[in-house]
C-alpha cells in the first residue's frame, strides 16, 4: 500500500477505504471530464458516473460548476475562476463543510480532480486531498462502485477566496521575465505545432515547456516525490518563484498539484493561453524555446 505524508494533498485508494469507514469520513466528489483531445463518440463523463463511482461521491460538472461562463466581466480565458458566492452554494450542496474532509477524484491522471482541489484550497477549505490515480486505482484496489446516486446534502462551506495565490496576463509576463512561468500543455501545442481550440498557436514568450503529462506514470499516478522534484528542479523552480499556465486554467492545477507534492510553491495564471492568445497586443513565441 502506497502510504503518504501527512500534510501530502494526495490520498491513496487503501487510505480513502479506511477513511470512508471512519466515524468522520470526506465528502467525496467525481469531477471526471472529458478533456481536449478526447476520443469523439465514447460515454460522457457524466454517463460514466452513472455507470459507476465511488459510493456517497457527488458528480461535479467542471464547466459549469468549477468555472464561470467563457467571456463572464473581468474573468478572462476558456474556464474562468468561478464567482465565489455561486462556487460555495454549489460545493455546500455537495455536501460540503469547512470542518469536514473533501476528497476529489477523477478517472485516472487527476488532470481534473486537481482543478476542483486547486479551487477549494483557494476558497478557504484547509482539508482536499486528491485521490492518486483517480477511479481506475479505486477499481484496480477491489473496492467497491456503485450506480446509486448520493442522497442531498447541505454543508456549511463558505468561500473566502485568495486563499492560493494568482497573477494575469501582465503578471504573467513579468514572471516569465523575471521569474519562472511553465507552460503545462503538451510540448506540440507549446512548440505552435498544432493548436487545436485556442484562438492562436505558441506560448507566452518566455515560458518554460513542462507537460503536465510527465507528472503521472502509465498508471496515471503521481511518480514519486524525489522524481517530482528533480524535474521541476532541473527547469528551475525553487531557484526563482514559479508561476503556472495551460489552455484554461485546468491543467496548470495539475501543475500546481505535483510541485506541491514535490514541496514547491507555485501561482497559478487562470485566464492561461486562452486568454493571452485572444488579445492581440499580447506577444507569441513560435520556437521549442522559452524566447
Amino acid at each position: 500500500m502506497t502510504t503518504y505524508n501527512e500534510g501530502s494533498p494526495l490520498i491513496s485508494a487503501a487510505e480513502l477505504g479506511e477513511a470512508l469507514a471512519s466515524a468522520r469520513p470526506p465528502v467525496l466528489l467525481d469531477v471526471r471530464y472529458q478533456l481536449v483531445g478526447a476520443a469523439p463518440g465514447g460515454p460522457t463523463a457524466a454517463e460514466e458516473y452513472r455507470a459507476g463511482h465511488l459510493p456517497g461521491a457527488h458528480f461535479v460538472e467542471l464547466d459549469r460548476d468549477l468555472a464561470a461562463p467563457p467571456g463572464a466581466p473581468g474573468r478572462g480565458g476558456r474556464h474562468p475562476l468561478p464567482d465565489p458566492e455561486v462556487f460555495g452554494a454549489t460545493m455546500r450542496g455537495f455536501g460540503v463543510s469547512a470542518d469536514r474532509p473533501v476528497v476529489v477524484y477523477d478517472g485516472a491522471a487527476s488532470m481534473a480532480a486537481a482543478r476542483a482541489w486547486w479551487l477549494l484550497r483557494w476558497a478557504g477549505h484547509r482539508d482536499v486531498r486528491v485521490l492518486d490515480g483517480g477511479f481506475a486505482a479505486w477499481r484496480a484496489a477491489g473496492l467497491p462502485v456503485t450506480d446509486e446516486l448520493p442522497e442531498a446534502a447541505e454543508g456549511d462551506f463558505k468561500p473566502v477566496p485568495g486563499q492560493l495565490p494568482t497573477v494575469d496576463a501582465d503578471g504573467a509576463a513579468v514572471w516569465a521575465r523575471d521569474g519562472l512561468l511553465l507552460d503545462a500543455r503538451s510540448g506540440e501545442r507549446y512548440r505552435g505545432e498544432v493548436e487545436p481550440v485556442d484562438p492562436k498557436a505558441g506560448h507566452v514568450p518566455g515560458a518554460v515547456s513542462a507537460p503536465t503529462t510527465e507528472n503521472v506514470g502509465p498508471d496515471g499516478r503521481f511518480r514519486p516525490v524525489a522524481e517530482l522534484a528533480a524535474r521541476f528542479r532541473g527547469l528551475g523552480a525553487g531557484e526563482r518563484e514559479t508561476a503556472v499556465y495551460c489552455g484554461s486554467g485546468v491543467t496548470a492545477a495539475h501543475q500546481i498539484l505535483a510541485l506541491e507534492v514535490a514541496g514547491l510553491p507555485a501561482t497559478l495564471y487562470p485566464g492561461s493561453w486562452s486568454e493571452w492568445s485572444s488579445d492581440d497586443g499580447r506577444p507569441v513565441a513560435v520556437t521549442d524555446q522559452p524566447g
